[in-house]
């Protein structure tokens, strides 16, 4: 806790240093996701941009989450006790972000996690460069094929799905309207080169990576990821916008592992539920991750929003690379929202997860559901309250004599996050 405070002190004098030569930034910034409440519902970023390059601009950011848990959990495993969780605050998370107007439609994002659960040093997220127009080769270069793509380079998350649009990246939480990500959570940071087409209302996405969150130049580790989106999304009129897309994510046999569920190194929302006395838990708990070596993906997702009502859906379907051994997963995740007063500062809704499949034709079942009930406000634009009541239950003979086995959590937490 003391580190934290120290980190948000620095934090805090640093962006006020650096707010004398930021002039309104968030203006200042191309083609560019405003964090806080004018960010909700911004999946890629639009092609429609008017900021004007007027040289090199630094946005320095930060975001900041605490949650106050008070859950209790269950098994049925005779011997090795679940700890007694009582109610209290979770270790607060914090980021610093850096974004950097380098040239007229070229700029940079670098996104430092100082505090998370599972690390307790600060250390680098990811960054990438967007290239949204190719001045800096020839003035007017390929002007009209910009006018509808955008380039991302970098070591970063890649863009398979659309959940990751509205998921907390460790203290960025202000997205995402309840307090965890989905239970099969597909995020990964990996080296990437990715191309998106934006023609009218339509979206094309390919992009390919080597597969990898640690990277070596030692030779052994040959895999190539290829993934891609297509969908569509249109403002239909003042009332309504409508959008559906459907992601692919492929990975080769050559690689050592695969991260694309298990790539977020922050850890997961929900603290020590299911932690053993004797053995503990996981700092990734409550998520799953297959662990499959290799794999093929799909999630296809639809978001609907007429006037104040709004809904998010994820449909995923992952099966095991190696067929001799089989194996599969299937993802449902149905969001629904309404968001009301003045300025649609606060919202009320719920979402259902759940999660079920074999990680091989040979294993016996997994499944796990998820009900999250909950609320919001915005007190400003960048400070946001959320409560909410969850309940996570697991079962099937998958999780059979372990602490999983007849698994549950349920209660209610509140999280509070700043991001500006």
């Amino acid at each position: 806790m003391k580190n934290f405070k120290i980190t948000f002190l620095i934090l805090f004098v640093f962006s006020s240093v650096m707010s004398f030569a930021q002039i309104d930034n968030r203006k200042l910034l191309q083609y560019y996701r405003v964090p806080g409440k004018q960010g909700l519902n911004v999946f890629e970023t639009y092609k429609n941009d008017t900021v004007k390059f007027d040289g090199v601009k630094v946005r320095v950011g930060g975001d900041f989450a605490l949650q106050f848990q008070g859950l209790s959990h269950e098994n049925s495993i005779v011997g090795d006790p679940l700890v007694d969780l009582g109610s209290n605050f979770n270790l607060p998370t914090a980021n610093l972000n850096l974004d950097v107007q380098l040239a007229d439609g070229m700029r940079m994002h670098l996104r430092t996690y100082l505090s998370s659960r599972h690390h307790a040093e600060a250390y680098v997220k990811g960054g990438y460069l967007q290239i949204d127009k190719l001045d800096f080769i020839k003035e007017g270069f390929l002007s009209d094929f910009m006018e509808i793509a955008t380039i991302r380079i970098g070591m970063d998350q890649i863009n398979y799905g659309d959940a990751q649009f509205r998921r907390s990246d460790n203290a960025m939480a202000i997205y995402n309207p309840f307090v965890s990500n989905y239970i099969m959570d597909a995020f990964t940071t990996e080296p990437f080169l990715e191309v998106g087409v934006f023609p009218s209302d339509w979206i094309f996405v390919a992009g390919v990576t080597n597969g990898r969150l640690n990277q070596s130049p030692i030779k052994g580790d040959d895999g190539i990821v290829i993934y891609g989106k297509a969908g569509w999304d249109s403002q239909i009129n003042n009332d309504l916008r409508l959008r559906l897309t459907g992601s692919m994510y492929s990975s080769s046999d050559k690689g050592t592992r695969d991260y694309i569920y298990g790539g977020d190194r922050a850890g997961g929302r929900y603290y020590q539920t299911l932690a053993t006395v004797a053995n503990g838990g996981s700092d990734f708990d409550p998520r799953f991750n297959p662990g499959f070596a290799y794999q093929t993906a799909f999630q296809i997702n639809p978001f609907v929003k007429f006037k104040g009502l709004e809904f998010f859906g994820v449909f995923e379907f992952v099966n095991n690379g190696d067929d001799a051994v089989g194996g599969g997963f299937n993802q449902i995740g149905l969001e629904a929202l309404y968001r009301f007063g003045a300025a649609e500062q606060w919202y009320l809704g719920g979402r259902y997860n759940n999660v079920s499949g074999e990680r091989s034709d040979a294993a016996a079942t997994n499944e796990i559901s998820r009900l999250n009930l909950g609320g919001g406000w915005f007190m400003t634009n960048n400070v946001l309250m959320k409560l909410e009541y969850v309940n996570q239950e697991y079962s099937g003979d998958g999780f059979a004599n372990t602490r999983y086995q007849d698994g549950k959590f349920n209660g209610v937490v509140l999280e509070a996050v700043i991001s500006f």
